[in-house]
C-alpha cells in the first residue's frame, strides 16, 4: 500500500441508526479531508439491518462531498446474509436510477469477501 491514503471502517454492531451513520460519516469526512484518504475499506460484516435511507444519503450527499476531496475508491464487505446483500444490490439499482448523475457513477467501488482483499486491491 505504498503511497496510497487508505482509512478502514467497520462496523461494530448490528444496526446503526441513520443519525448514528451520519455522524460517523461526517468525522470519517474530517479524516478524508485532512489526511488526503483516496480509499475507504467498508467493514459491514456485523450489520445485520439494511436501512435504505442511510444508504441513500451516503451515495448521494456524503459520496458527492468525498468526491470532491479526492476519496474515489470504495471497498465494500458485506455480511454473509443474502437478504442483506440483496437488498444492497437493489437499493444501489434504485439511488442508480434516481440519480443516473452521481458522482457515485464514477467512483471505483467493489465489493470483496474479507479485509484483505478489500485493502490490497
Amino acid at each position: 500500500m505504498e503511497n496510497t491514503h487508505t482509512l478502514v471502517v467497520a462496523a461494530t454492531g448490528t444496526y446503526i441508526t441513520i443519525d448514528e451513520f451520519k455522524s460517523i460519516f461526517n468525522y470519517i469526512g474530517e479524516l478524508v479531508k485532512s489526511h488526503k484518504i483516496t480509499k475507504l475499506v467498508f467493514d459491514k460484516r456485523k450489520l445485520n439491518v439494511f436501512h435504505q435511507p442511510s444508504m441513500e444519503w451516503y451515495f448521494v450527499e456524503w459520496k458527492e462531498k468525498m468526491f470532491d476531496l479526492g476519496l474515489k475508491t470504495h471497498r465494500k464487505i458485506l455480511p454473509e446474509d443474502q437478504v442483506f446483500r440483496q437488498s444492497v444490490k437493489i437499493g444501489r439499482q434504485q439511488i442508480a436510477e434516481k440519480y443516473p448523475n452521481g458522482k457515485f457513477n464514477e467512483m471505483d467501488i467493489q465489493y470483496f469477501e474479507n479485509l484483505d482483499d478489500a485493502i490490497e486491491k
